[in-house]
C-alpha cells in the first residue's frame, strides 16, 4: 500500500494535465482533522470543505445557515491533517453574491485564516464580478453550476437542472464564461449527462460531477453519505461503499453492554 508521500503533490495545474491525459480526478468532502488525514492517506487528489458541514456537521436542511467563520474552523481543522491533496474551501452562503468586494473579502479571510489552496463558488454571469475580483488576488477559483443548492429557495427543489432547452443554453454559456474567467475547473451537479459531455468536451478545464454522468474529467461526493454514514440521503448517483451506520450502532451497542454488565474495563484495561 502506498503513502502519500508516494504521490505528487496534487496542485491545480496536475490537475489540468490530469485532464490532458485522461486520468479521471477523484475528490470528496472532508470538514475535520481525522477524516481529512484518512482522505488524504488514501491518495485522495481533492478534498472539498463544503458547506455541505451545514448538513451533516451541523444538521441543518440546507447550506445556507454556515457562516465564514464555521468555514474556517472547517477548513483549518483539515488543512492541519492534509500533505497532498488540493484543498477547496467553499464560500458560504452571504458572503459573495451581489457584492463583488465582499467576496474577494471572504475568499482572502478564507485562505489566510485556514492556510487552504483554493475556493469554490457557485454561479455563472451573475457572480462574474466577483470571480475576477477573487482572481485578480491571486486566489484559484473552482466554479459550480447546474443544481447550485445555495439557491433552493429560488428553485424550490433539488431535482436535475438544465433539463430545459433555455436553462441548458445559459449553463453552456455559463461554462464557457468561467474559463475564460480564469477558474480552474468546474463543478458540474446534477444536470444530465449528455449535457455534461458536452460540456467537458468544449472547455479546456476539468469538470468534476456530481450526478453529472460518468464523461466528467473526475466525480465528487459527500464522504458521509458513500461511507453510509448518513442513510437519509439517496439520490440515484450516489453509491455507497460502506454501511458505517449499522457498524457503528452494533459497536456503540456493544460498549453499552460491556459498560452496564461491568465487563468494561477488564484487569488489563485499568492501571
Amino acid at each position: 500500500m502506498y503513502t502519500t508521500k508516494d504521490l505528487p503533490k496534487i496542485t491545480t495545474h496536475v490537475l489540468q494535465e490530469m485532464k490532458l491525459k485522461g486520468e479521471k480526478i477523484a475528490m470528496l468532502t472532508g470538514y475535520d482533522y481525522s477524516m481529512a488525514r484518512l482522505l488524504d492517506e488514501s491518495g485522495i487528489d481533492v478534498i472539498l470543505v463544503g458547506d455541505s458541514a451545514s448538513n451533516v456537521m451541523a444538521g441543518h436542511k440546507t447550506t445556507l445557515p454556515i457562516t465564514v467563520d464555521q468555514m474556517i474552523y472547517h477548513a483549518s481543522s483539515v488543512m492541519r491533517a492534509v500533505i497532498r491533496a488540493l484543498v477547496v474551501v467553499d464560500l458560504p452562503f452571504g458572503s459573495y453574491q451581489g457584492n463583488s468586494k465582499e467576496a474577494l473579502h471572504t475568499a482572502i479571510r478564507i485562505m489566510k485564516e485556514s492556510g487552504c489552496n483554493a475556493i469554490k463558488i457557485e454561479g455563472g454571469e451573475e457572480i462574474r464580478e466577483s470571480i475576477d475580483r477573487i482572481l485578480s488576488a491571486g486566489i484559484p477559483v473552482l466554479g459550480h453550476l447546474g443544481l447550485t443548492p445555495q439557491s433552493i429557495n429560488k428553485f424550490g427543489t433539488y431535482v436535475v437542472r438544465a433539463t430545459e432547452d433555455q436553462e441548458a443554453a445559459k449553463l453552456r454559456k455559463d461554462a464557457k464564461l468561467l474559463e475564460e474567467a480564469g477558474c480552474f475547473g468546474i463543478v458540474l451537479e446534477k444536470i444530465p449527462s449528455e449535457l455534461a459531455a458536452e460540456v467537458t468536451q468544449s472547455i479546456k478545464i476539468p469538470t468534476i460531477g456530481i450526478g453529472a454522468g460518468k464523461e466528467v474529467d473526475g466525480q465528487v461526493l459527500v464522504s458521509h453519505d458513500m461511507l453510509g454514514i448518513n442513510m437519509d440521503f439517496s439520490p440515484r448517483f450516489l453509491r455507497r461503499y460502506h454501511n458505517l451506520h449499522d457498524e457503528m450502532i452494533r459497536s456503540f451497542l456493544a460498549y453499552i453492554h460491556d459498560v452496564k454488565s461491568a465487563d468494561f474495563p477488564n484487569d488489563r484495561e485499568q492501571y
